[in-house]
């Protein structure tokens, strides 16, 4: 069995990374996301093992100090982070798996990982996020203003991920991440089984 490509996805928050994600699961069966964990509280709409898998905190730092990871960082107080086991367990078994995470745990993952293929999701311009971030409605100009900052820092870093696609609509943008998918699965190594057929 072909095994499965792990798929780094990273981007400011505001330029749809969640909603390409979704139309490439649609479109391909053999996509998965990997679930993150986390040592924050379940909240009410929220289900161990589908949108986090909840852990204490003392949990946590085992599995950091057992090297269980392939990225993890703390933001406010809770730890958040990739297990290793369960994406290598659905790449053996021939699935795509995307790990939707931010620029920092991303880095991390290249680092970790020369088999990822690494894409960071842009807006077609600032205005463009800004708008998008206060379409929103549940922000207030304070934390959009500090989302803008976050979003610039991360942009400077944009050039250390293989790829970029600007979500400027979105068919074109999961057209472009099917198109890189396509392009990798043709690369030399990945077609050694074939060529080897002509010996």
């Amino acid at each position: 069995m072909k095994k499965g490509r792990l798929i780094v996805l990273s981007g400011p928050s505001g330029v749809g990374k969640g909603t390409v994600v979704k139309a490439l699961m649609e479109r391909n069966p053999k996509v998965r996301v990997s679930v993150s964990a986390t040592t924050r509280q379940m909240r009410p709409n929220e289900v161990s093992g589908i949108h986090y898998d909840f852990l204490s905190h003392e949990e946590f730092e085992r599995r950091i100090a057992e090297n269980q990871f392939l990225e993890y960082a703390e933001y406010v107080g809770n730890y958040y982070g990739t297990p290793e086991e369960p994406v290598n367990r659905m790449l053996e078994e021939g699935l795509d798996v995307i790990l939707e995470i931010e620029v920092q745990g991303g880095l991390q993952v290249m680092q970790r990982r020369s088999d990822a293929i690494s894409i960071f999701i842009a807006a077609p311009s600032f205005e463009v996020l800004a708008g998008r971030l206060r379409g929103r409605g549940d922000t207030d100009e304070d934390k959009i203003q500090k989302r803008l900052q976050t979003a610039r820092r991360e942009y400077l870093v944009a050039p250390q991920y293989r790829y970029v696609v600007v979500n400027d609509r979105l068919e074109n943008a999961v057209d472009d991440v099917q198109a890189i998918l396509r392009a990798e699965a043709l690369q030399t190594e990945h077609q050694l089984e074939l060529l080897k057929e002509a010996e």
